[in-house]
């Protein structure tokens, strides 16, 4: 336990890079996740294909080997990679394939007689998405989306293998140093403290998750229910 307290500067850096690799994924692979959940659910025959191929390959390829891959490959083609940038980028290909199917989802939650309706009134192809399918389709994607910030905390873990200074490569070199200096690993010690930090984050972000569900479906229920107080008119 001391030997954490008296790391718990490198400690509290190394959680700070984890929430930061956490963060700009989410915001990169939402932004990339509306665009392709869109073009899921598009008319177009071929724009479904592209968005179902993106959504396929980014999803079966392991975070580890799709990580690696970044790291190592981006610099063949020109692209020299910085650590963080890495992890950001194959972190995002991930995030935003899965995030595509939780957009897609939304969408296919409104009752088509939404989109037949705004035909009806001779509104364009991108008004009934902005403007009548989104709004709707928004309120049921908010938890599955709380639940992948939730997994993408978890998967920064991996970072560490392309050298990002995150919360589990800390702990990594913290076990070496100790062990070099002291000739005791303390490997037990640091990985328990990791592991409980880490259940400890995942439990609060999965208990937010579930308590905006309850939010979400309450506010949901109070129209059908008002709607059923409304007395009937009698024939």
């Amino acid at each position: 336990m001391q030997l954490i307290l008296d790391n718990l500067g490198l400690f509290a850096a190394g959680l700070g890079w984890t929430f930061r690799l956490a963060v700009v994924t989410l915001l990169i692979s939402t932004a990339v996740a509306a665009i392709i959940g869109t073009l899921s659910v598009t008319r177009s025959r071929a724009l479904r294909v592209i968005a179902l191929v993106y959504v396929e390959v980014f999803r079966d390829i392991p975070l580890l080997v799709n990580a690696l891959f970044v790291f190592f490959g981006a610099p063949l083609v020109g692209i020299p990679l910085e650590p963080f940038a890495a992890a950001t980028v194959s972190f995002s290909l991930w995030g935003s394939a899965n995030g595509a199917e939780i957009v897609r989802g939304g969408f296919n939650a409104v009752p088509p007689h939404q989109r037949e309706s705004a035909v009806a009134l001779g509104l364009r192809p991108w008004q009934i998405y902005c403007f009548v399918l989104a709004p709707q389709a928004l309120l049921p994607m908010l938890p599955p989306f709380a639940g992948l910030f939730t997994l993408l905390v978890q998967a920064t873990s991996l970072a560490s293998l392309v050298g990002v200074g995150e919360f589990f490569r800390i702990g990594q070199i913290v076990i070496e140093r100790t062990t070099m200096m002291s000739g005791h690993s303390p490997a037990f010690v640091i990985y328990g403290g990791l592991l409980v930090t880490y259940y400890l984050i995942c439990s609060v972000l999965t208990a937010g998750t579930r308590r905006l569900e309850r939010r979400i479906a309450r506010r949901t229920e109070r129209p059908t229910s008002a709607r059923a107080l409304v007395p009937q008119e009698s024939v």
